[in-house]
């Protein structure tokens, strides 16, 4: 960053740091005694939707890299597009076994970051609930190397838990690289990463 950069108060943007991924697991340990939240073993990367065959071969190859995993429970590694047009590369684990998911997100954002498509990258969140069933997504943006929590009100609609994010927040402040910036929080509404935990 240069001498004009300061004096015009712009800085220097962050370079993502998938490895922060890693630290959610130990998060996972302290956002259940706190808080009573327990992982889904569900996990999603989202990334802007991008046509063209070099894209679909690195989509393909990213859901034969975790779709050859033997350890999966449920259905493979699915592709959908969301509302408002995203694409979603969504991972179903045991819900106990959120180190292999986190090992799936961090696969599919470095094998997009890899092949030249970093840009299209977005986020990346992980699913957990509590004894109630209340959802509570922790998400990774990716342009910024930082966590923040989503917790969207059950029932439908789009309203969220402002008190609940505040909370885990506090909670995971020694754990994760929280966002600190609260306009940064966006909503996810609807994404396939939050889904409850499936049953055996």
């Amino acid at each position: 960053m240069g001498i004009l950069d300061i004096l015009l108060g712009r800085s220097k943007p962050v370079a993502p740091d998938l490895d922060q991924l890693f630290g959610l697991p130990s998060a996972a340990v302290t956002l259940e005694a706190a808080a009573g939240f327990t992982p889904t073993g569900h996990g999603a990367v989202c990334f802007a939707t991008v046509e063209g065959a070099a894209f679909d071969d690195v989509r393909q190859e990213v859901r034969a890299l975790l779709d050859a995993d033997a350890g999966r429970n449920g259905p493979p590694v699915e592709v959908s597009r969301d509302a408002y047009g995203y694409t979603w590369l969504v991972s179903r684990r045991k819900p106990e076994d959120l180190p292999a998911l986190v090992g799936d997100l961090h696969a599919v954002n470095s094998a997009l970051e890899s092949s030249g498509f970093g840009p299209q990258l977005l986020c990346s969140v992980a699913g957990f609930q509590d004894g109630e069933g209340r959802p509570l997504g922790l998400v990774y943006l990716y342009k910024r190397g930082t966590f923040y929590p989503f917790a969207p009100l059950p029932g439908g609609g789009e309203r969220r838990d402002n008190a609940l994010e505040l909370q885990v927040r506090a909670v995971l402040v020694n754990d994760l690289r929280v966002e600190q910036d609260l306009g940064r929080w966006f909503p996810i509404w609807g994404a396939p990463g939050l889904g409850q935990a499936d049953t055996p």
